[in-house]
């Protein structure tokens, strides 16, 4: 009964909320010469893809192709084809 009942608790809704920035590149950094950010929520404990998906939904980029790095408790996307960078962190 233990373990069904933190099964239980673990699958209520709780999100977590995470910021988004979005902005441009110069040589290869983030410049910041014009930025957009937004919050969003995600469930927690999701995977990146639910994040990113989350993330790529607030900033308008869905259907955006993107390489997408893993930093740990952030994430870094780069449009491909864009001299931009958007990058996620948890709030």
């Amino acid at each position: 009964m233990t373990e069904s009942f933190a099964l239980d608790a673990m699958s209520t809704s709780k999100t977590w909320v995470w910021l988004a920035e979005f902005t441009d590149v110069f040589g290869g950094e983030a410049n910041y010469s014009w930025v957009r950010r937004v919050e969003f929520s995600a469930p927690a404990g999701a995977s990146q893809r639910v994040v990113v998906a989350a993330g790529k939904a607030a900033l308008g980029l869905t259907g955006v192709r993107c390489e997408t790095v893993d930093c740990g408790d952030w994430y870094q996307l780069r449009p491909v084809g864009s001299q931009t960078v958007a990058f996620l962190r948890s709030c």
